[in-house]
């Protein structure tokens, strides 16, 4: 499944909290991994936030791990966005991170009802350049996919009922979209001005108070997104 091409690591931000986010986060960063051929690589914070460690020291750890990549997707599904998600989509936008707004839910919300653009959650997270957003309806997509599984040859219990082939059928289907957002963000030029780079990942690395570890780190990353012309 390795590619001989170039690859770019992906930040996966959204809800980590039961097991429902766990899966479906692991799930769709393994699709999009086999679904790219390996292009694109997602780091979960759930797989190297240690929580053993102290509040700080794991938002320290995102964050640095964020601004280190070199594209970021962000769930915003629920009736309500994950706040630290919000507030490490806008460290990307600072940073600016091509970055992916992903939302699979079906409900509607946001202040932005009436206007041009109706995107379903707060006006204030939305409209910032570089970024795209992809929209989907899960359920429909599930319901779909549970159909036509369920009208192949030699299903069984386990294969269709259980629905678990119908999801996963389901979850490659967004990260084919995903992926080609994806590619076209890599692409995208620059909005950051090549005067303010150093300055710009200089303070975004002193503002939140991380530690020189975490710094020497996002220096790097600016070192290799420069080469990688991300920025």
């Amino acid at each position: 499944m390795e590619s001989n091409r170039e690859f770019s690591y992906v930040y996966f931000a959204g809800g980590l909290f039961d097991h429902k986010d766990l899966l479906g986060n692991a799930a769709m960063a393994e699709s999009i991994y086999r679904v790219s051929n390996g292009r694109f690589r997602c780091a979960l914070p759930q797989n190297f936030e240690n929580r053993k460690f102290s509040p700080k020291k794991i938002r320290d750890e995102d964050i640095t791990n964020l601004l280190q990549c070199d594209l970021a997707i962000f769930n915003y599904d629920g009736t309500e966005l994950d706040s630290g998600t919000v507030v490490e989509f806008m460290f990307a936008k600072f940073a600016d991170i091509p970055s992916l707004i992903l939302r699979t839910d079906f409900r509607g919300g946001g202040d932005c009802a009436g206007m041009e653009e109706k995107l379903p959650w707060n006006l204030m997270t939305s409209f910032y350049p570089r970024t795209r957003v992809l929209t989907a309806n899960s359920a429909q997509l599930y319901k779909k996919a549970f159909c036509e599984h369920m009208m192949e040859d030699g299903t069984s219990y386990s294969s269709s009922m259980s629905g678990v082939a119908a999801a996963s059928k389901m979850i490659d289907a967004l990260s084919e979209k995903i992926v080609q957002n994806l590619e076209e963000l890599s692409h995208s030029d620059s909005t950051m001005p090549k005067e303010y780079r150093n300055a710009v990942y200089e303070w975004i690395s002193i503002m939140p108070g991380l530690e020189a570890g975490s710094r020497a780190r996002i220096k790097m990353a600016l070192e290799r997104k420069i080469g990688k012309n991300l920025l």
